[in-house]
């Protein structure tokens, strides 16, 4: 009797160890995952930043033409054409 009391004592023992060496495997093996994840994570940001910050740069183009062509298509003056004028005025005054 007192060899079977002894055997199941260290069968739960021995059921708690290997119970608790699963638990820490699978804690390790859930942190390797979670850093994992987390750089993924990190990578898919970083693209998505990239590819918008390579967007915006295509959008402020298509902006910066579609507004040339409506100044061109009002005849709107540009910067450059306000400079000439004001260089020939001072020329003209200056005579």
């Amino acid at each position: 009797m007192k060899e079977k009391l002894e055997q199941l004592f260290y069968f739960g023992l021995g059921s708690a160890l290997m119970a608790k060496e699963k638990l820490e495997q699978a804690g390790e093996s859930a942190k390797g995952l979670r850093e994992e994840n987390e750089q993924k994570a990190r990578e898919f940001f970083d693209q998505a930043v990239a590819k918008g910050s390579e967007e915006r740069g295509r959008l402020k183009d298509e902006v910066k033409a579609l507004l040339k062509e409506a100044m061109d298509e009002l005849g709107l003056a540009t910067k450059a054409d306000l400079d000439v004028l004001r260089e020939e005025l001072k020329q003209q005054a200056q005579k």
